[in-house]
C-alpha cells in the first residue's frame, strides 16, 4: 500500500469524470431495468467501440473529432436498428442484443488483429483510463450530459418515446465509453439499478450507491496500484449490496418500531 498514488491532481479529474457518467446512467440505467432490455448497454458500448476501433484503422487521432463523429455515428446506427428490431421481434429482442454485442465485438478483434498495439486499444476500450482523463475533454461531454439531462428530467418517459430513448441512450454512451471503458459503462448502468429496484426515492439512492462506489474505488486503485476500472466494478457490486440489505433492514425496523407503538 502506498499513500503516494493518492494524487488530487489524478484522482481529482478521475473522480469528475465519474459523476458525469454516474450522472446520466443511474436514470438511465434504471429505465433500462424497467424495460427489460439489460444488455442493451453492452451492446451499444460496444458498437460505439467499434466505431472508435475503427477510426484507429483509418489513422486518425484518439481524441480528434473524426472518432467521435465515427463512434457517435456507429452508436447511433446500433441503437436505431435495434428500435427497428425491438418492433419487429419484441419477444426475441434480448437475444438480439446478444448477438449485436458479440458481433461487434469480434468485427473489433478482427479490426485489431493486424495492429501492432490492438491489445492495448482493446483493453483500453473495456476498462478504460479513467486514471489519466484529460480534464479539459470533460468540458464538451459535461455539456452533453447536461443537454441529456435536461430533456431526460424536462419530459416524461413517455413524451420521449422509444425512438428518443434509444438515441439519448447511444449519445450518452458513446461519450461514457470513451471516458470509462465498456464495463464501467455496464456496471454503473445496471449495478445501482438492481440495488434500487422497488425502493421509493430509488434515484437518490442510485445516486448515492454510485458516488461511494467510485470514491472507494478510486481510492483503492490508487492505495494498492490496481486497474482503476475492475476495482470500480467491484466497488459497485459491494456497495450495491451492502446498501440494499442495509436500506431493507432499516425499513423493516421502522415497521416493527411503528408497530410497537
Amino acid at each position: 500500500m502506498s499513500l503516494e498514488g493518492l494524487d488530487l491532481n489524478i484522482l481529482g479529474p478521475a473522480f469528475l469524470a465519474g459523476l458525469l457518467v454516474i450522472a446520466t446512467h443511474v436514470p438511465l440505467g434504471q429505465e433500462v431495468l424497467a424495460r427489460g432490455i439489460i444488455f442493451i448497454d453492452l451492446a451499444i458500448a460496444q458498437i460505439a467501440g467499434l466505431g472508435v476501433i475503427a477510426a484507429h484503422s483509418f489513422g486518425w487521432e484518439s481524441h480528434g473529432w473524426e472518432v467521435q463523429i465515427a463512434a457517435v455515428s456507429a452508436a447511433l446506427s446500433g441503437a436505431l436498428i435495434l428500435h427497428w428490431t425491438e418492433k419487429l421481434w419484441p419477444d426475441i429482442q434480448e437475444a438480439l442484443i446478444g448477438v449485436s454485442f458479440i458481433l461487434a465485438a469480434c468485427i473489433g478483434i478482427l479490426l485489431l488483429s493486424n495492429n501492432p498495439h490492438g491489445g492495448e486499444h482493446l483493453q483500453e476500450l473495456l476498462v478504460g483510463q479513467i486514471l489519466w482523463v484529460n480534464p479539459s475533454n470533460l468540458i464538451p461531454i459535461a455539456v452533453i450530459y447536461a443537454i441529456i439531462l435536461g430533456i431526460w428530467f424536462g419530459l416524461a418517459t413517455a413524451r420521449i418515446g422509444r425512438l428518443g430513448f434509444y438515441i439519448l441512450f447511444a449519445i450518452s454512451v458513446t461519450a461514457s465509453v470513451q471516458l470509462v471503458g465498456v464495463y464501467l459503462v455496464f456496471a454503473t448502468l445496471i449495478i445501482p439499478a438492481l440495488a434500487t429496484r422497488n425502493l421509493k426515492k430509488k434515484l437518490i439512492y442510485g445516486y448515492i450507491i454510485g458516488i461511494s462506489a467510485y470514491i472507494i474505488g478510486l481510492v483503492l486503485s490508487a492505495l494498492f496500484d490496481l486497474p482503476t476500472g475492475a476495482v470500480v466494478v467491484l466497488s459497485l457490486a459491494v456497495i450495491a449490496v451492502l446498501s440494499r440489505y442495509l436500506i431493507i433492514y432499516v425499513k423493516k425496523n421502522n415497521s416493527s418500531y411503528q408497530g410497537n407503538e
